[in-house]
């Protein structure tokens, strides 16, 4: 069976496992995001090397979600981040477009993959901040990047790695974090305030839970406040919560924190209220997979729009 075949194959696999995604054509678009837990090529410090069987089930995972646009964390250096598109490419997702962006961390990058072309890129690897006294960098800095859709609607894609949930030395994670998440903020808030209509989408690993002092500082409030969409298992869930105030007991974790053995949702895809109005909310979801943990310690998510402003 050739390569084509093969991928066609795997992916039809995939869509029949998993439910599907039925709805995605040329009227729509998806855009995911996805930790890849340390997609190293050769081993670095403490991180191996990322193992084939890990590499096939984020690839099976990426087909089953077919995104158009995905962010990636924990990506090595410029030859993994090319091994997993070739590998893409062979079993039928071809991303010809992409940026890397190398922060304080040398290991491990945020990435983009994209099948459509971009208009501008504007990497942010060196943002830094003071706490207690000291300058810190973020750890790996944000990738930013103005994604054409076709010829009448593009829209802006910014996703960050914030300050994971180990201690460090340096100081306090969590303030790290929370310092961190002010700048992502601070890039959200040029954005708007060049274009308050601005087709913005923010999303990557976040590190944090929903009702933190960082995800509020991300989401921000008034008239920029970002929309939270939340995506879910597509499992046959559809009731309201018992207590209305509260969202609807959907399952909607991303992350597996072995230490802790717990699961939390700290992965987000995040939109101003001018991409809100493309937002297809039926066809965004998080992957429900068979034995999803080979590839990664969390799950991808995927937002679906509709290339037309409104």
């Amino acid at each position: 069976m050739n390569a084509k075949l093969l991928g066609r194959t795997l992916v039809l696999a995939a869509i029949l496992l998993t439910g599907g995604p039925p709805l995605h054509g040329a009227d729509t678009f998806r855009v995911a995001t996805y930790n890849l837990e340390t997609y190293l090529d050769a081993p670095a410090g403490t991180r191996p090397t990322k193992s084939d069987a890990a590499k096939a089930k984020i690839r099976e995972s990426l087909r089953a979600i077919q995104p158009d646009v995905v962010a990636l964390q924990e990506v090595g250096g410029p030859r993994a981040l090319t091994e997993l598109r070739e590998a893409l490419r062979a079993e039928g997702l071809d991303y010809s477009h992409w940026e890397l962006v190398t922060g304080l961390d040398t290991n491990i990058h945020v990435a983009v993959l994209s099948k459509f072309p971009f208009r501008a890129r504007r990497p942010h690897p060196d943002d830094s901040f003071l706490l207690g006294g000291r300058r810190f960098r973020v750890s790996r800095g944000f990738a930013e990047v103005e994604v054409q859709v076709n010829s009448r609607y593009a829209f802006t894609l910014l996703t960050c790695h914030l300050k994971s949930r180990r201690p460090v030395p340096e100081a306090d994670e969590a303030e790290l974090r929370l310092e961190e998440a002010k700048l992502l903020r601070q890039h959200i808030d040029t954005r708007l305030a060049a274009d308050p209509d601005a087709n913005l989408i923010v999303l990557g690993d976040f590190n944090d839970v929903y009702d933190s002092p960082v995800v509020k500082t991300v989401l921000g409030h008034g008239n920029g406040k970002l929309l939270d969409t939340r995506p879910a298992e597509r499992n046959g869930d559809n009731q309201p919560n018992p207590n209305p105030r509260f969202q609807p007991r959907h399952v909607t974790w991303t992350h597996f924190y072995g230490k802790e053995d717990t699961y939390s949702r700290i992965d987000y895809i995040l939109l101003s209220p001018g991409m809100a109005r493309a937002w297809v909310k039926a066809e965004t979801y998080v992957l429900a997979l068979p034995n999803w943990g080979t590839g990664s310690d969390h799950r991808p998510l995927v937002a679906t729009f509709t290339p037309e402003d409104r």
